[in-house]
């Protein structure tokens, strides 16, 4: 991850710069805000969290904050010896998404850093859609389509349907999937309850509950969903 440092200060600057490099990170330095908007102005989109310091020597941090966020939902952090409400109001007016006043503990702002970027993580949506044949598990939102209509579970039989899902292809034994659901909603869940489930999700989501596609029963082993 590259962060762009915009600080005046040399000895401060290239402290920051070589603590940033030993945690992992990447920094490009600046030392006043027009060589910072040169920078964010020929590639913006290769940082990942910007530091800025506010008092610099051809204006302050305030309008390079204003250029980021105006350009891309990307993190920064201002770095000031000004510690009064209204500067530090007027810094998160603007999109600011942390202030640190100095001095500071080096290991305070890395901490500070990580925080801001695991805000900014979006979350991942792979394996959000579960299908199985006509019918498809929604994981972020916790609903079961059957042909595009949505159908109800229980929270006890979602988290079978799901487990199956997550599964596909695999033989489960009995003994595994009352492994797994046992304990949802402090129920404990045994062999014969796991068969009314099952019978349940057949009902609600086979075409004929009678000769199931869907949940299939391997005799001698347990169930399997897809092939």
């Amino acid at each position: 991850m590259k962060i762009l440092l915009v600080e005046d200060d040399k000895t401060i600057a290239s402290g920051l710069e070589y603590s940033l490099l030993q945690d992992g990170y990447q920094a490009v330095l600046c030392q006043d805000v027009a060589s910072a908007k040169k920078v964010l102005a020929e590639d913006i989109d290769q940082f990942t969290l910007c530091l800025f310091d506010l008092q610099l020597p051809d204006g302050n941090g305030y309008e390079l904050c204003k250029m980021v966020k105006e350009r891309r939902d990307m993190p920064v952090i201002f770095l000031t010896v000004i510690d009064d409400e209204v500067n530090v109001v007027m810094g998160l007016d603007m999109g600011a998404d942390d202030y640190i006043t100095k001095p500071f503990r080096v290991r305070e702002l890395l901490s500070r850093i990580k925080s801001v970027l695991r805000r900014y993580q979006k979350p991942s949506h792979a394996g959000a859609i579960i299908d199985i044949d006509n019918v498809r598990i929604h994981t972020l939102e916790g609903k079961v389509y059957k042909n595009g209509a949505e159908i109800p579970l229980t929270a006890l039989e979602y988290r079978l349907l799901l487990i199956f899902g997550n599964h596909i292809g695999q033989v489960l034994t009995r003994n595994q999937l009352l492994e797994q659901i046992w304990d949802v909603a402090g129920d404990f869940v045994n062999d014969n309850t796991l068969t009314v489930y099952i019978k349940r999700l057949r009902e609600k989501l086979e075409d004929d509950p009678e000769q199931p596609t869907l949940i299939k029963t391997i005799r001698g082993l347990g169930y399997k969903v897809g092939d």
